[in-house]
């Protein structure tokens, strides 16, 4: 019989692994495995459970409504459910301000950085606070139209309500998931699986990706379920996953990027290898293209193996491009001034939803400007909302090659800091989408940035006189290709004479919720005769456009691939076939609440049209 205690050798050395594995997780104060806390405890009830709805929205990137208004704004996420469990379309729902890839496919769409991990999808967020803290149980979230956009959320340690603001504020993720595809439209409670967090927190942050949607997700209220008291868990040593021998899991690889980052980053010495192995064979270049396929935190860590990598790993040919999006909740001034020295010749810089709630000071972001400026063309500062007037001067004295500025969403920043950006007459793109710019400064950057190519005014809702905007831009901004207008108030026919004789290049324009446009005006007839080359136009909720400017388009602006003419009531059948069959090139048709359009019609042309995705919405 052959012996036994090489087999139990085995067995004791697997337990062994097991025990340690526990024991390391516990060190840390925290059950961070999914596969633990699901598998191997439970909680045991020690205290009563609290249910609450958000008190207040936060901050947000981006929402469908207006800024004076509640109708489709993310505003209406706070307090109880007003539609839930209702189903369709209802105005008193948080709605972001796209959805599916249409927004991908146009001319101001933007080239994406490399290097993004594929675990991080989010492309908008919605913050809420809640009044009591607690350790989340539950997190309930109320879709009442088109569900499925939620990816990630996560929770904070900071309490927004509190006098005293923490030295140190920390993001969980609780759950995340890919963008999965959900079949139908119906209202629906989605409670993902959450993990436990060591912390309380009345701070949580939903971050979604609404590609895969055939329109806009519509959310009513969250709920978040939670006890006062941290809950005890109990192990069940009788039960192990194979899985926790694993030194690290998917979800702990990506936070163990992110809690030291700045930690590698400050690396600046190696032990001494005796080899770099066989890279020492390999030519520089094809070293460097290899490199160029990792993220952020994975040249990190490759850097800490050889001094060959090492040297690699922060060669500033790798961070010629670099998004710091996926780490917005770890970016911080040491982050920024450990970067510097590999960021000398960066020319695309991502920096959206970072620095925010003291994390990226004035000065840190000064500092790192001024020393990586000098080669940019390309700045993204999404949601930045430290930027100040200071932040703006140093961009324009430090960024002499910008070419395009994203500060979407940047709503602290004051007015008459916007007089800067007319500094920087390289300009080819400039997204001014919720912010607080004013008349005059908007005046000074369209006179001196005449190398304009796409713009976007969206929801600037401290503009007077959008007829005097649009006379500049068709005296300076010859080679405007995309104008984002999104619920300008008071633009009239002149001010769309003046930009339609000017701006003869345009391709893109979003008229959508100018509610002063009237088509008795003339003023889309003379859009479709004037600008030729259109191939996305939105004239969303304008009740006045006909079958006269359908016609019109039909006949002049053959190349249109979008359309949105959602709520007129003057659109035939009979004039949507014309322009059907005239624009081949097609995708998008939205005539959702346009009433002489039925379902019926609806079904029929996309029998006779099967290119084209034909949307009506519909409210129950």
């Amino acid at each position: 019989m052959p012996p036994v205690f090489p087999m139990l050798t085995v067995l004791s050395m697997f337990y062994y692994m097991c025990l340690r594995r526990r024991a390391r997780t516990a060190t840390r104060g925290e059950m961070n495995s999914r596969r633990a806390i699901e598998s191997n405890t439970r909680a045991l009830p020690i205290n009563v459970e609290i249910v609450q709805y958000a008190k207040e929205v936060l901050d947000f990137s981006s929402h469908y409504g207006s800024e004076n208004s509640m109708s489709y704004t993310m505003w209406n996420l706070a307090g109880i459910p007003n539609v839930y469990p209702s189903s369709g379309d209802f105005t008193q729902t948080a709605v972001f301000r796209t959805y599916g890839t249409w927004w991908d496919h146009c001319p101001s769409a933007r080239l994406p950085f490399k290097r993004t991990p594929t675990t991080f999808c989010s492309q908008d967020y919605v913050e809420l606070a809640f009044e009591e803290p607690v350790y989340p149980t539950a997190v309930h979230i109320l879709e009442t139209y088109h569900p499925g956009a939620v990816v990630r959320i996560l929770a904070c340690s900071a309490n927004p309500y509190s006098q005293n603001p923490p030295a140190e504020v920390r993001w969980e993720v609780l759950w995340s998931e890919a963008p999965t595809k959900v079949n139908g439209p119906q209202a629906r409670q989605f409670t993902p699986s959450i993990k436990q967090i060591n912390f309380p927190t009345n701070l949580i942050r939903l971050e979604v990706n609404s590609s895969l949607l055939d329109y806009y997700t519509e959310l009513d209220a969250v709920v978040l379920h939670g006890v006062k008291e941290r809950p005890v868990l109990s192990l069940k040593a009788s039960m192990i996953d194979m899985n926790d021998i694993d030194e690290d899991e998917d979800e702990e690889k990506y936070g163990c990027g992110m809690d030291t980052l700045n930690k590698q980053f400050s690396i600046v010495a190696l032990k001494e290898w005796p080899s770099n192995g066989y890279f020492d064979k390999l030519p520089y270049e094809l070293i460097q293209l290899i490199l160029s396929h990792l993220t952020v935190p994975d040249l990190c860590r490759l850097a800490q193996t050889c001094k060959l990598l090492y040297q690699h790993c922060c060669d500033p040919l790798q961070y010629i491009h670099l998004s710091l999006q996926p780490y917005w909740a770890r970016i911080n001034d040491t982050s920024l001034e450990h970067l510097q020295s590999r960021c000398a010749l960066i020319q695309w810089l991502n920096l959206s939803w970072t620095g925010n709630r003291g994390a990226i000071s004035v000065s840190g972001f000064s500092r790192f400007l001024k020393v990586c400026g000098s080669e940019l063309v390309r700045l993204e500062l999404s949601c930045g909302h430290f930027l100040n007037e200071t932040c703006l001067e140093v961009i324009t004295e430090t960024c002499p090659n910008l070419q395009e500025l994203n500060l979407s969403s940047c709503d602290k920043i004051p007015p008459q800091a916007f007089n800067h950006i007319a500094k920087v007459g390289s300009l080819k793109r400039l997204i001014l989408y919720r912010t607080k710019v004013e008349q005059t400064a908007l005046l000074s950057i369209l006179n001196f940035c005449s190398e304009l190519q796409h713009l976007s005014l969206g929801s600037c809702v401290m503009i007077e006189d959008y007829d005097l905007i649009a006379s500049m831009m068709g005296a300076k901004c010859k080679k405007l290709r995309s104008l984002d207008l999104w619920r300008c108030k008071n633009i009239t026919e002149n001010g769309i004479a003046e930009l339609a004789s000017g701006c003869q290049l345009l391709e893109e324009l979003d008229l959508g919720w100018c509610p002063t446009l009237q088509s008795s005006t003339g003023c889309f007839t003379n859009l479709a005769r004037k600008l030729p080359n259109l191939q996305k136009l939105f004239l969303t909720a304008n009740r006045s456009v006909c079958d006269t400017d359908i016609e019109e388009l039909a006949a002049n602006c053959t190349h249109l691939r979008q359309l949105d003419i959602l709520g007129t009531r003057m659109v035939s059948p009979a004039s949507l076939r014309k322009l059907l069959e005239s624009c081949k090139d097609l995708s998008l048709l939205d005539v959702s609440f346009c009433s002489q359009i039925d379902n019926r019609v609806v079904l029929e042309l996309n029998a006779n049209f099967p290119n084209v995705f034909i949307k009506k919405s519909f409210t129950q």
